[in-house]
């Protein structure tokens, strides 16, 4: 994990200060590239926790084509609650306290974060609850999920891109078009958030799986261990289902930052010694790459520092 500490420093050293989307600011750099060889281990931060059931729940959950957050709370998943959270408190139909600049107003004031916390547990409560509140607003538009399994064509047709993908990698493993993309231009403005990890494409040599995603937009310090842990498990998953080892997952990433209220985060970060890799152990072998379940997964040997607190930017 020396790679991705070194991209910290990079970005300490070298970032430029750019304004962005959320008004939080970042220090940006440009074209950046990380490699982990899967057979060494899992990359798995442990330099500060990483919570693999959040990471292993998101990704079974882009399989299963589904883009509400009904079941990501339902596996107290919560990492995409802030998106359809801010739809709902900007409606006209939301009647309760002001939460105007919410994201930046609950980092700056005590009461007002109280305040932000029982709304949102309201809402959480309420897409548990109430289908038809769900629907409506814990829909977060055609992200990954449905950009991965249902994509639609000119003539209607949809396109399952993960099961042609895992059936050209058993048939054709010498393919330069196993890939999947998640950027769709006809699509991006109805996405409540557009695909930051738009496209990945596998490589098979030597009975080996490897993987290379790319991302336009990249917060490294949040959300950079999650897709490394993310797009690693899928690459195990699609091997163990093509009768392959694993190999490479490299990461390409267009504009890599970090926020600066991150900033010290980081630099903590970066003040740790990094410590032996876990090991992924897959316990079965389902009939497709759809049918896994949390239970399917364990991580043996994780021994990381504590976690670090950082806000998401929303």
């Amino acid at each position: 994990m020396d790679s991705y500490l070194g991209l910290l420093d990079d970005i300490l050293k070298n970032g430029v200060e750019k304004g962005d989307r959320t008004g939080t600011g970042t220090l940006s750099v440009f074209g950046r590239q990380l490699r982990f060889d899967l057979s060494k281990g899992f990359p798995l931060l442990t330099t500060k926790r990483v919570p693999f059931k959040l990471v292993a729940s998101e990704l079974l959950w882009f399989l299963r084509g589904d883009t509400n957050i009904k079941y990501l709370l339902e596996h107290n998943n919560n990492i995409w609650n802030e998106w359809p959270f801010k739809k709902w408190i900007e409606s006209d139909e939301y009647t309760g306290p002001d939460m105007t600049n919410f994201g930046i107003r609950s980092q700056e004031d005590e009461e007002f974060n109280k305040l932000y916390q029982e709304e949102m547990r309201k809402f959480k409560q309420r897409i548990l609850e109430d289908d038809e509140f769900s629907k409506v607003y814990g829909d977060l538009g055609p992200v990954y999920g449905s950009q991965w399994r249902k994509w639609e064509t000119k003539n209607g047709e949809l396109v399952d891109q993960i099961e042609q993908v895992v059936s050209q990698i058993k048939n054709n493993p010498n393919s330069r078009r196993l890939m999947v993309m998640a950027w769709n231009p006809g699509e991006v403005d109805y996405m409540k958030l557009p695909p930051c990890h738009y496209g990945f494409q596998f490589y098979v040599a030597e009975g080996k799986l490897s993987c290379m995603w790319q991302q336009r937009s990249v917060d490294t310090f949040l959300g950079l261990p999650f897709n490394m842990a993310s797009y690693a498990l899928l690459t195990h998953m699609v091997a163990q289902q093509c009768g392959l080892e694993v190999g490479e997952l490299i990461f390409t990433g267009g504009d890599v930052h970090l926020y600066l209220n991150h900033i010290e985060q980081a630099k903590l970060q970066m003040t740790r010694e990094p410590r032996e890799l876990p090991k992924l152990v897959i316990k079965r072998k389902p009939e497709s790459i759809f049918e896994y379940e949390m239970d399917d997964f364990e991580i043996k040997g994780y021994d990381p520092h504590p976690h670090i607190k950082a806000d998401v930017a929303v």
